[in-house]
């Protein structure tokens, strides 16, 4: 796994400008990258694994191109540095982008309905920006934006082991989610729209980072934000800023309850995250109790 050490010496060998400034890591570290903070100014990122290259590709290639259509800031490439030696795979220099991560913020630090209108904006103007020649869902971003199909049956294998209310509305979300399909063009997604990828400045959205599960496709997987960060008072909100119709949002309960389902399943799960799975199982049973 990619460590401070190795950090310092990738950039002390590739970019000697910046081999005098302070390195330290980022708390908390991501999944698929490990992430230092450089200087003041930026931050060096390392695949966690080699399934994790063509992240970087990728970002380094189309980062630029959301950047202008996009209303908040996004992550901004700086340098990449090559395979070689030390590490047998490419990295990133990137732009640091000040704010707190939406996931460290206490609750009275947050205007949420600020956030949630923010958000879905955010989401509708990434699907208005150009697709031609982008990349489809695949191995590269873990199939974000394919048919929701592709994780159905593995959701439901999750939700076997639950309690029994949990694993009824989840079972409940998976079955409504393999009923529809996007029909629409492909449209930029997310792919990981998670509460540690949205940076806060005075309560509200600021920024939004770590692109690596992006892709054209189906948009339903970037609504989990809606069981995952906001309740039944600011859901809405969010809801209405995105204009989306209504076999998307059942599609992204399903992505939503996958998610939960797997994450309550796994053993390497934080009982941080363990309450926050069965948190959005909650959220989603008070959608479908309201609809009844």
């Amino acid at each position: 796994m990619p460590d401070l050490d190795l950090a310092r010496r990738l950039v002390r060998e590739q970019f000697p400008q910046w081999a005098e400034l302070p390195l330290r890591p980022v708390e908390p570290q991501g999944w698929d990258n490990r992430t230092f903070r450089l200087g003041s100014g930026l931050t060096v990122r390392i695949p966690s694994a080699r399934g994790y290259d063509a992240q970087v590709e990728k970002e380094h290639r189309w980062l630029p191109v959301l950047a202008e259509v996009l209303p908040l800031p996004i992550p901004k490439p700086v340098a990449k540095g090559a395979p070689g030696p030390l590490f047998d795979g490419p990295w990133s220099v990137y732009a640091w982008h000040p704010g707190q991560t939406l996931n460290r913020a206490g609750a009275g630090e947050v205007d949420v309905a600020a956030v949630a209108v923010g958000l879905g904006e955010f989401l509708t103007a990434l699907r208005a920006a150009p697709t031609q020649n982008a990349p489809r869902p695949g191995t590269h971003n873990c199939s974000r934006g394919a048919e929701f199909t592709v994780y159905a049956d593995e959701a439901i294998l999750a939700l076997a082991g639950l309690a029994s209310e949990m694993r009824e509305v989840g079972e409940r979300c998976v079955r409504r989610a393999t009923e529809s399909s996007w029909t629409e063009a492909p449209v930029w997604l997310h792919g990981d729209i998670a509460p540690g990828n949205l940076l806060l400045s005075e309560g509200r959205l600021s920024a939004v980072i770590d692109f690596g599960c992006s892709a054209v496709g189906d948009p339903a997987c970037d609504l989990v934000a809606a069981w995952t960060v906001f309740d039944r008072e600011t859901r809405p909100l969010f809801v209405r800023a995105t204009g989306l119709d209504q076999n998307t949002w059942h599609r992204a309960q399903g992505w939503a309850a996958w998610k939960a389902a797997i994450t309550l399943a796994g053993v390497d799960s934080t009982p941080e995250v363990q309450s926050l799975a069965k948190q959005t199982l909650a959220e989603l049973a008070e959608d479908f109790a309201q609809q009844a």
